[in-house]
């Protein structure tokens, strides 16, 4: 998600990688408005397209590790197949994505207790 930036006339203006002042409304990388206002031949901001791209970035990352886990699960490739140092990061990002979950759990499990 990008967060963007609208003038008076509700056109973007600007694009954010995070909520800024003014700047709380988000949208999809893919969104034809934003992809319009990042193509934009004269008027394109160099920090703009960084930040669509940043953004982009994350939501990539979050793909290749799906693939990677598809890949294992359906044993095409082991996990000591890959280098150590790409194990060591998709085990602590799953460590942290099973945190996140915990959290999510605990939190959203009310059942009407208090």
């Amino acid at each position: 998600m990008a967060y963007v930036k609208r003038d008076e006339q509700g056109l973007i203006i600007a694009v954010f990688d995070a909520p800024e002042s003014g700047a709380e409304e988000y949208l999809s990388i893919e969104s034809e408005e934003l992809i319009a206002f990042l193509t934009q031949s004269d008027d394109a901001d160099a920090e703009d397209a960084r930040a669509a791209l940043t953004v982009s970035d994350m939501a990539l990352v979050r793909v290749l590790e799906d693939l990677i886990n598809t890949l294992i699960d359906k044993e095409v490739i082991l996990f000591t197949d890959l280098p150590a140092a790409a194990r060591e990061k998709l085990a602590n990002r799953e460590k942290i994505r099973g945190q996140l979950s915990d959290l999510d759990n605990l939190l959203g499990d009310d059942q009407g207790i208090l």
